[in-house]
């Protein structure tokens, strides 16, 4: 007979009570008819969330914890080791949950078990131009290769920590979440992978993704992500794919493009071959922009974000690529670890809640 499921979700929150809030808004409109558990960490905030909590005591099976920061990897296992449930829901604090959601993780979950899992991200309508185009830049094929929300795009597939499931064998396994930040969710996909544990793509468990986003700190994010993938590729060198030089290498051939282009005013400075080269060079980064910008017109249907998709879709290569040169050079002229050359993107052990 199947084991019962009983779902924990469990939310990482560092000074969002306004997040929260719209987050459990979304959990108490769910339409399935299944109990769930609600677990807040509160990472060491000093803009606290617990009162918002205890609004939803009467419509939710809630529990509030608050902690010293040690990050968000660190939060999850904490809420993981003090839940009921078998499967553990992981969202992100600034994620709004479709109604149908945890009947779509049950229906999956009970026609087909799988120890670790996840589903897409997305833009709500309500959500601002701006976010809209982040989110496309994020998840369309075109920018990212569908990573996150194509099922054909996937191998093994590894979920993100904004819309993962984990069965609590799985976590007892693998200890949770290591103390890198970002990078963590991937780490932690690769490593159960690695001990023989099995992934799923669940197409319809897709949560609304807001990011909190301005350009500013949507550079910021991306200039992380590609700094900490060249660590992961040295931690699990089985884990590296040529699409991680992607945006590095665009970067570089654009800056090589308009260094060429300048030389070529210069009357004999450049040979005819390095002229043609460039002139194939651009119309290839052309037709590149051509097909973001028709993309996001399909998928957005708005002319207006057209411009908005493609500034967000170069300030994702450029901040992703930038980051992963600067990290690469860091870790390949260095014979230090990772932790020593990148502190930034680790949490101190000394200020982490340990696993027992």
């Amino acid at each position: 007979m199947p084991e019962e499921i009983k779902l924990s979700i469990v939310v990482p929150v560092y000074n969002r009570p306004d997040e929260v809030e719209e987050l459990l808004i979304s959990l108490k409109n769910q339409d399935c008819s299944d109990d769930f558990e609600v677990v807040i960490v509160e990472d060491g905030s000093t803009d606290h969330c617990e009162h918002i909590c205890e609004q939803f005591k009467n419509d939710l099976n809630i529990t509030y914890f608050f902690k010293s920061n040690s990050g968000p990897g660190d939060s999850r296992n904490y809420g993981m080791k003090r839940a009921s449930g078998n499967y553990f829901i992981l969202v992100d604090s600034d994620c709004v949950l479709p109604p149908f959601y945890f009947s779509e993780i049950f229906k999956e979950l009970k026609n087909n078990p799988v120890d670790f899992f996840g589903g897409p991200d997305g833009a709500d309508s309500n959500f601002s131009d701006l976010q809209k185009a982040i989110s496309f830049t994020m998840t369309s094929w075109v920018t990212t290769g569908g990573i996150r929300g194509s099922k054909q795009a996937l191998t093994k597939f590894e979920p993100r920590s904004f819309n993962m499931g984990l069965s609590k064998r799985a976590f007892e396994a693998s200890k949770g979440f290591s103390n890198i930040h970002p990078g963590e969710d991937p780490d932690l996909s690769i490593r159960l992978h690695q001990m023989g544990f099995q992934s799923r793509y669940f197409p319809e468990a897709v949560v609304f993704h807001k990011r909190r986003i301005s350009l500013k700190s949507f550079y910021t994010q991306v200039y992380k992500f590609g700094s900490v993938r060249p660590i992961l590729s040295q931690w699990h060198k089985e884990s590296f794919r040529i699409t991680h030089l992607f945006p590095s290498l665009f970067t570089l051939s654009v800056l090589a493009c308009m260094l060429m282009t300048l030389l070529s005013f210069k009357s004999g400075f450049l040979s005819s071959e390095i002229i043609e080269l460039n002139r194939v060079l651009l119309g290839l980064i052309s037709v590149y922009h051509l097909i973001v910008l028709v993309s996001s017109l399909v998928e957005l249907k708005r002319f207006k974000l057209m411009p908005m998709a493609l500034v967000a879709m170069w300030i994702q290569f450029y901040g992703y690529g930038y980051g992963y040169i600067r990290s690469s050079l860091y870790l390949k002229l260095s014979r230090k670890s990772p932790k020593e050359i990148l502190p930034e993107f680790f949490f101190k052990e000394d200020e982490s809640v340990q696993l027992v």
